[in-house]
């Protein structure tokens, strides 16, 4: 979909937001129907490529839905649910918002790339709300993606603001899905999350021995 690749990313530096996006649209599998949550997952829609064949849908009603749009592609009454210009592929629908749940309820959609607040080490994620009362719950179809996608990845930065993990060991926030995230994708570590445990995949910026001593959670390391 896109000509914007890379060169392959330097370990010694944590990963951009650009190189973390690539690096998921190289991970989803040729011919999958997926959602992009908003926030970070949108810019994977900028990097699938056209052998992937990859089907986009957007909860506001449309599937096909191309890269991010810039320029003189801007359409105002084009937008994914993040209220992004986007634009359309070859073939794009569009229905009723109510037949989009559907979609997503229905089983229908193979893979949700979601951005979150935190994610547990058995797979639970917490992306609607952080339980601070003056912050306004905006679960939207959070839960229906959570519970309705064959597979769920997570895109977030690793730490917060003041330095705290957000793989945990249980959901101090609450939850919009349990046992549903599957791999976790941040700035400075890739996280593979089984029955077995959590396994870092590869390390940006960060070794292994400080990030086990950053994350409350026991990392295991790639045989």
């Amino acid at each position: 979909m896109s000509d914007l690749a890379t060169q392959a990313p330097d370990a010694s530096q944590p990963l951009t937001r650009d190189q973390l996006a690539e690096i998921v649209a190289a991970d989803i599998p040729s011919g999958s129907f997926v959602n992009l949550g908003i926030g970070q997952p949108t810019l994977v829609s900028n990097y699938f490529t056209p052998d992937q064949n990859v089907t986009l849908h957007t909860e506001n009603g449309m599937l096909g839905m191309g890269p991010v749009a810039v320029g003189d592609e801007i359409d105002d009454d084009l937008i994914n649910a993040g209220k992004i210009p986007v634009t359309e592929l070859p073939g794009a629908s569009y229905f009723h918002h109510g037949d989009s749940f559907g979609i997503m309820r229905g089983g229908h959609l193979d893979m949700c790339v979601l951005g979150a607040f935190q994610v547990s080490a058995g797979g639970d994620l917490a992306n609607w709300h952080t339980g601070d009362p003056k912050a306004i719950p905006a679960v939207g179809g959070a839960m229906d993606l959570a519970t309705g996608a064959k597979d769920i990845f997570v895109m977030m930065n690793l730490f917060t603001k003041t330095g705290e993990s957000k793989l945990v060991p249980e959901l101090t926030y609450p939850a919009t899905g349990l046992a549903c995230v599957t791999r976790v994708y941040t700035d400075v570590a890739i996280f593979e999350i089984a029955p077995e445990g959590v396994t870092v995949r590869q390390t940006y910026g960060i070794d292994f021995a400080e990030l086990q001593s950053r994350v409350g959670v026991p990392l295991l390391q790639p045989k």
